[in-house]
């Protein structure tokens, strides 16, 4: 059986030379690919400022994601790509900066547990139905920036125990979109040995949107930090108080203010924008597959009927996580992970070389020829198939892999549950004839021309 397959850059026949590699993978690093990139089992390339080396095959990526981490710690280039941002936040930072971190922010997430958070999700979702259904019916819309809109509030609620109001959405989304498309620009000078060739321009540009978003979170973290320095604690229990709660486990001492607003940076835009890209697309495939629609609407009637959800409704939804597990498969938010090799070590037939860049891309090990039945194809029903159980194991790494896995990751299936079936509970979504949204790859994967998309207003159940 055929399924709908969404379009996707169409990879070259052969590698490009390494000029022309350049100039494509300035637009989008997803230029760069050829068609044996998506059936080999390791590549390398060998550039004028770095030996990077592409690893597929299963073993490899287990080795260098969780048996051998230690070994193959996140690389200074994409660090250097988010710092401005993130500053040294988890994120970016390796080694005992990063243990002393993590083990102050792990107790945070009690916070985000999936029964504390989920009145936060279902109260920030009834606002998305809300501003949705004040539009007219068949509006079109892009249903990007209402994807964001409603992450960015779930955690800006679940931070800091406030809504976010639609003008700071906007905001964000917009200040990101151009952080987004200036860092292949900023970071591909440095693979290739050529550091002077960034402009002054675009790296102002870039920290300029930065300071916005940093601007924003700063905003709402400083007057509770120096609440807290005086001796005023504040009356809520959110993610924010546990950060002000975290102390070292060796000094005792709490994360200072930069650091303080390093780690909600982090979280808000790890927290938002990755969902918000994977839910994204995913309202882009079920418009593309209204029999997948009109079943996950069926689904959501039968198991709700007519009262709001709770979280334990949420793993009834099997063909609605179903989507979400296939979208995140498809347009994985990040499409690749950079680790640097501490020293020198074999892979395969090949010696890679100390400080060489070894590369685990979700976006072609979720798509390798090998894998994957149909791999290009949005098929949510193969996870319902006995075939699909090895990928899944060896070759589905959405969320990371190893002790760097993404911390949020229980969260972000339930939030997109919520939010995919609340919409088609009360919507329809339809493709707009002769949009075709074409995925780029930057820091995240995002639609270079928008997702434009009709709403059709539901009857009552």
């Amino acid at each position: 059986m055929s399924h709908f397959c969404p379009a996707y850059p169409k990879p070259r026949k052969h590698r490009a030379p390494l000029l022309r590699m350049f100039f494509s993978a300035r637009h989008s690093w997803m230029d760069a690919l050829y068609e044996r990139s998506y059936a080999m089992q390791m590549g390398e390339v060998h550039l004028p400022g770095l030996d990077l080396y592409m690893v597929n095959e299963p073993g490899l990526v287990r080795r260098v994601m969780a048996d051998e981490a230690a070994s193959f710690p996140k690389s200074a280039l994409q660090g250097e790509a988010l710092e401005p941002l993130l500053g040294e936040s988890i994120f970016t930072t390796n080694g005992a900066q990063w243990k002393r971190q993590r083990q102050m922010m792990d107790p945070a997430f009690a916070q985000a547990r999936l029964n504390v958070a989920f009145p936060v999700m279902r109260a920030a979702a009834q606002d998305m139905l809300e501003r949705l259904r004040q539009l007219p019916d068949g509006t079109e819309q892009d249903v990007e920036i209402e994807m964001t809109h409603v992450t960015a509030d779930i955690i800006f609620r679940t931070i800091f125990s406030v809504p976010m109001e639609g003008a700071d959405a906007h905001r964000v989304f917009a200040a990101f979109a151009r952080y987004q498309a200036l860092a292949p620009r900023l970071m591909l000078p440095s693979l290739f040995g050529v550091r002077w060739l960034v402009w002054p321009w675009d790296m102002w540009r870039s920290r300029r949107a930065a300071a916005e978003i940093r601007g924003l979170l700063e905003k709402m973290v400083r007057p509770r930090y120096e609440a807290r320095q005086a001796g005023r604690p504040h009356e809520n229990t959110d993610i924010l108080a546990a950060f002000l709660d975290a102390r070292d486990a060796v000094t005792g001492e709490p994360f200072e203010l930069e650091e303080l607003v390093n780690q909600v940076a982090m979280l808000f835009l790890a927290g938002h924008e990755t969902s918000a890209s994977a839910l994204t697309w995913a309202c882009y495939l079920i418009a593309k597959a209204p029999d997948v629609q009109e079943r996950m609407h069926a689904e959501v009637l039968h198991h709700l009927s007519d009262r709001e959800p709770d979280h334990t409704d949420m793993k009834q939804l099997t063909l609605t996580w179903n989507v979400f597990r296939e979208a995140l498969r498809l347009f994985p938010p990040v499409g690749f992970m950079a680790r640097e090799a501490s020293s020198a070590c074999p892979m395969r037939d090949k010696q890679v070389p100390q400080g060489a860049t070894v590369v685990v891309s979700p976006w072609l090990i979720q798509r390798h020829r090998q894998w994957w039945p149909q791999p290009d194809a949005f098929n949510p029903d193969r996870y319902d198939d006995d075939a699909s159980r090895e990928p899944l194991k060896n070759a589905y790494l959405p969320f990371g892999m190893g002790p760097r896995v993404c911390m949020g990751a229980s969260f972000a299936l339930q939030e997109a549950a919520l939010i995919l079936s609340s919409l088609v509970r009360h919507f329809r979504l339809e493709a707009v004839p002769g949009h075709v949204p074409m995925p780029v790859g930057r820091l995240t994967i995002r639609s270079a021309n928008g997702v434009r998309l009709v709403l059709h207003k539901r009857e009552p159940s």
